[in-house]
């Protein structure tokens, strides 16, 4: 018996590693500390460390309870799209490229992070470019990052 629970609590870390590998955890926390569900109300704000909710291997945090249980109730309504990597570069090039976790847009009620310092706001670029296209390319280049 005893050996069938270190057998299944090493296969729950392997398949929550594997899970997690793929999402942006800079500063310990999925879009760096930042509350997901705030973006969906136009707020980039940093959530709050006793309010944490964990999903696919990642943690999140949360600037208030009600933002904690909407996470909860749907989590996949509201991470970010690319494992909360930057968008621009995921269509661009297939990288993970780290985000500005203050540089974000809500479109077709999804949430894309994107990279931000210096002269390079990539949110720009996206918007400037075709997002629709480059969502697509986007969305080619994270399947073959996941391996699909």
């Amino acid at each position: 018996m005893k050996n069938l629970v270190i057998i299944l609590s090493f296969l729950f870390a392997a398949t929550a590693q594997s899970q997690s590998k793929h999402i942006n955890t800079k500063k310990g926390y999925a879009a760096q500390g930042y509350d997901v569900v705030a973006y969906f109300n136009g707020d980039a704000k940093v959530g709050n460390k006793r309010l944490v909710a964990t999903h696919e291997g990642a943690e999140y945090k949360f600037a208030t309870q009600e933002n904690l249980d909407a996470f909860n109730d749907n989590p996949d309504k509201y991470v970010p799209q690319y494992g909360g990597y930057c968008a621009y570069a995921v269509a661009l090039s297939g990288k993970k490229v780290n985000v500005d976790p203050m540089t974000f847009e809500i479109r077709d009620g999804k949430l894309y992070l994107f990279y931000n310092a210096g002269k390079t706001n990539t949110l720009e670029l996206w918007l400037d470019g075709s997002p629709d296209k480059l969502k697509v390319k986007a969305d080619k280049n994270w399947a073959k990052v996941l391996g699909k």
